[in-house]
């Protein structure tokens, strides 16, 4: 009896014998191996991302800017400094002196003279404000974060003499390339990233265009202890569009054939069937989806996915603790 042999060839195995009988041709069913996810609903964002600068809050209708650069009111020369960086003040809190004893002497005099009507509410009046030309106060209350003079020192009009800020309001500001600024708008959610993320929404966005950088302004009030710093750099984005309870895929799951079309494999009996999707948004992992044939909790290929066959046997390998079942028959 002659001898005889498989021989697999791509999809096909011949059986051939030692008599060189006709071969006999015989289908293989191939299977490819894959890993799987599922069809799940959520609710996705669409963000204009961009960089941005921490400041101090500006000024509103019922506040005061939570920042403040303090010049002498007038030339003179420094004679106490009263308080230190890092010190907080309150509001009307003297903080530098000038050459303002003899100034504050005649104040008390005029004072004395006015209670017993021996001199008019305008002699006192223009003492206190000569005396007040050379008290430099603070205009809010927060913390002294410079101090730009010393006894001794002559400063005038354009001398910087203290900084105060309150450190409890601070903003976020920056400049959107003009291309995706068409969106924004006030109150649109605004997350600054990073190692102390915060959760605002957008308090102002410029109507104009910076035509140097082709840049809209925005800016944001943060929350209160923040854990942010006047002066810091951070990353942002700010939510333009919401989707609620859309169909979305994980990200590796879809693909674009031949024909430039988004398609994910759809798995159902132990087959992965190519189906053309609409694609939409995208956030952590996710990307929207939709198609008349699809609902919450199908199976899609995500592993193995590009460059599959319109219609594959398949078999799913999926990693130790996925949530989807390695069953092929996974729906």
């Amino acid at each position: 009896m002659a001898l005889g042999g498989w021989i697999l060839t791509g999809a096909t195995r011949v059986l051939a014998d030692a008599d060189d009988h006709p071969a006999v041709e015989e289908n293989v069913i191939t299977e490819v191996s894959v890993q799987v996810g599922k069809i799940t609903t959520a609710t996705l964002h669409g963000y204009v991302q961009g960089f941005g600068t921490i400041e101090t809050a500006p000024a509103t209708a019922d506040l005061p800017a939570a920042g403040a650069q303090l010049a002498a009111p007038s030339a003179g020369v420094v004679t106490k400094v009263n308080v230190l960086e890092g010190q907080h003040v309150e509001k009307g809190d003297v903080l530098v002196e000038l050459n303002s004893q003899a100034a504050a002497a005649e104040v008390a005099r005029l004072k004395k003279l006015y209670e017993s009507q021996n001199t008019s509410l305008k002699n006192l009046q223009d003492a206190e404000a000569q005396l007040a030309l050379l008290q430099i106060t603070a205009p809010l209350s927060g913390t002294v974060v410079r101090v730009n003079a010393k006894p001794g020192q002559a400063v005038d009009l354009t001398t910087v003499v203290a900084e105060v800020m309150d450190l409890d309001r601070l903003a976020v500001s920056a400049e959107i390339p003009s291309r995706e600024a068409n969106d924004l708008k006030a109150s649109n959610p605004l997350e600054v990233l990073g190692e102390h993320p915060a959760t605002t929404e957008l308090l102002f966005v410029s109507p104009s265009v910076n035509k140097d950088n082709d840049t809209v302004l925005v800016r944001a009030l943060l929350p209160k202890d923040s854990g942010l710093r006047p002066g810091q750099f951070v990353s942002l984005r700010i939510a333009t569009v919401v989707h609620t309870n859309c169909l979305t895929v994980p990200v590796e799951s879809v693909v674009t054939d031949e024909s430039g079309k988004s398609v994910i494999a759809l798995v159902k009996n132990g087959e992965a069937t190519q189906l053309s999707v609409q694609a939409g948004l995208k956030e952590n992992g996710l990307v929207e989806v939709s198609a008349p044939e699809i609902k919450d909790g199908d199976a899609v290929v995500t592993v193995g996915a590009y460059g599959l066959p319109e219609k594959t046997k398949i078999r799913v390998q999926n990693s130790a603790g996925d949530e989807t079942t390695n069953s092929p028959d996974a729906k």
